[in-house]
């Protein structure tokens, strides 16, 4: 068993105001914290593995095949892989959340240098 607590894990700025903390994992998934300061964008992306992730703190806009998807505090949402997908936070909050990722995912390559 392993055990990551978020006080113990480096995040990285994966995009401007975009920080993301890889979390624990596993050999088929593993688990990604993520902060998105208000007005910042990840940009649209795709990867192989399926995405599910859960927001507890603001409200980020998702953006897949043309078509907008507001989540906030409580939601959960799901991607399959290799969906197209960004988000944006256009509040005036961090937004603060984890996601699943299967397989697991490493910071991802559009992150800054």
């Amino acid at each position: 068993m392993e055990r990551r607590s978020l006080a113990d894990v480096d995040s990285t700025e994966a995009a401007e105001g975009v920080h993301l903390a890889l979390m624990a994992g596993s050999d088929s998934m593993n688990v990604q914290h993520f902060e998105i300061e208000p007005g910042a964008t990840v940009e649209e992306h795709s990867h192989p593995h399926e995405q599910t992730g859960f927001i507890y703190e603001g409200e980020l806009t998702f953006r897949t095949d043309g078509d907008e998807l507001v989540c906030g505090p409580g939601d959960s949402y799901a991607l399959p892989g290799d969906q197209p997908h960004a988000a944006k936070n256009r509040g005036e909050v961090t937004v603060r959340g984890v996601d699943i990722f299967s397989p697991p995912r490493e910071n991802p390559t559009w992150q800054s240098k």
